[in-house]
């Protein structure tokens, strides 16, 4: 049965406070993501019962409503309920405390690159099918089918600068084109080959201001600080431009003065957080080794849960870029996907809910199938509570075993049964048995602890209690 998007928009819309209460509304893969203007006006526990509705996380002015797969139809239908109703783009004034500054930058990051997601992971696939091609000795990797493949895939991350300008201007409510003729300069090919020079030890200045070496492809940090400065001296150059030369005089201004800062100070500033925060996480998986991954498998669960686990985006695409691979934030994750499928099986094996069973042997095809484990994890696992706790054990071991083993990920694309190609080593065959004996490891260890810990059942009549409060609500909300 086909689900009535355009009563469940309505429905999260007006419980969130209405359409004047939305500043800006964006989607991932499994959740709507509203920036509201008053947190206080969201209702979380009716937003809770609204069938169709997974779970809700709030944060400071940050309001995520999980849906789970359809997200992109709801998406939809809350859009056509919004349309230029939604709140003024003029900046809300808002409190500044350390944990709004936190927020904030979250929020910025996570904004910015959700939507970028699909582009990151389809190149990362065509990317690893190119390898396996050439793993299995089906072309050479010197062939010119090979080079077009893996330049299709490459894409995405190569104008990653530009890609991230494009989204980031949509969040920091700036122009668009302008955002992405700025962040083109990065890698524009006579920067590139200037930026080549000066590592070879060439002076390269603009107008007598030095420039640093820093290569700008595949990189996040640099094109985000980039658009975020720009969204501010757009509003400047608007105010002192006179209104007859804005169509040619404010464009101008907006690109000389961006352009420069972001080659001369924006750029490199970027480069050293992105690079900074990379050497933090690896520096802790050196120090720990193969226990990092493990607590890392233990946490993400819990890290999917609050949103932070998009915070780690950055950081694996920069390293498999400089690397060409990612040793511990992915591997991680297949003890947490794959178990949270597994857990979700067990609920559908042993609970007496048909309609719970339902909702577990689907979640837990998504997330053993897809990699997509939200649905299991506020649908199914955070429900019941107790088969969490077997996703976090299995978190840990499998992550153990992942990171003595040594696997690492080529792609970022979440693990799964279909994406496990991520993990193959064309160096090591051994690595395509580790990878299949973790997944089956993941799958079988959750079903077993989900089991023996075991669960409270939903009754089928408390099931039954609320399609009916929600069904008369509905109707009354319709009569109304």
């Amino acid at each position: 049965m086909s689900k009535d998007f355009k009563s469940l928009a309505k429905t999260i819309i007006d419980k969130i406070g209405g359409p004047s209460n939305i500043e800006a509304l964006t989607h991932c893969m499994t959740r709507l993501r509203f920036v509201v203007i008053d947190p206080n006006l969201i209702q979380a526990e009716q937003i809770k019962a609204i069938k169709g509705v997974m779970g809700i996380v709030q944060n400071e002015n940050q309001c995520q409503v999980i849906i789970g797969n359809d997200v992109s139809d709801a998406y939809k239908a809350c859009m056509t309920q919004l349309g230029t109703k939604t709140a003024s783009t003029e900046t809300v004034r808002r409190k500044i405390t350390l944990k709004s500054i936190g927020s904030g930058i979250l929020d910025a990051l996570i904004g910015t690159m959700s939507p970028l997601i699909p582009a990151i992971i389809g190149g990362s696939m065509v990317k690893l099918l190119a390898m396996v091609l050439i793993m299995f000795k089906l072309y050479d990797a010197k062939d010119p089918s090979m080079i077009i493949l893996n330049t299709i895939g490459d894409g995405a991350f190569f104008f990653l600068p530009i890609m991230v300008a494009a989204s980031a201007s949509i969040k920091f409510k700036t122009n668009m084109s302008l955002a992405i003729g700025i962040a083109g300069v990065l890698v524009h090919p006579n920067f590139v080959d200037l930026m080549a020079q000066a590592a070879k030890g060439t002076e390269v200045d603009f107008m007598g201001i030095p420039i640093t070496s820093v290569k700008y492809t595949y990189t996040v940090i640099p094109a985000l600080l980039m658009t975020w400065i720009l969204s501010y001296i757009e509003r400047w150059v608007d105010k002192i431009t006179p209104v007859v030369t804005k169509n040619f005089l404010k464009p101008m201004l907006i690109v000389l003065i961006a352009a420069p800062i972001a080659i001369s100070l924006i750029g490199p500033a970027g480069i050293w957080i992105g690079t900074g925060i990379s050497s933090i996480v690896y520096t802790i998986h050196n120090y720990l080794g193969w226990l990092s991954v493990a607590i890392m498998g233990a946490l993400w669960p819990l890290l999917v849960l609050t949103g932070m686990h998009r915070v780690f985006t950055p950081t694996i695409i920069q390293t498999i870029a400089e690397t060409g691979k990612e040793g511990m934030v992915m591997p991680s994750e297949i003890g947490a996907n794959l178990g949270m499928g597994g857990a979700s099986l067990a609920v559908a094996f042993k609970t007496k809910n048909s309609a719970l069973r339902q909702t577990a042997l689907a979640a837990g095809a998504s997330a053993i199938f897809a990699g997509i484990s939200e649905p299991a994890l506020y649908g199914v696992l955070v429900r019941l509570k107790r088969p969490l706790i077997a996703c976090l054990i299995t978190g840990f071991i499998v992550g153990a075993i992942a990171g003595m083993a040594g696997l690492a990920s080529h792609s970022m694309a979440a693990p799964s049964l279909f994406t496990s190609v991520q993990f193959f080593d064309v160096n090591n065959p051994m690595s395509i048995a580790w990878v299949f004996g973790l997944i089956a490891l993941a799958i079988v260890l959750s079903f077993v602890l989900t089991l023996v810990l075991g669960f409270e059942d939903i009754p089928e009549e408390e099931d039954e209690t609320i399609m009916k409060t929600e069904s008369a609500s509905t109707k009354l909300q319709v009569n109304n």
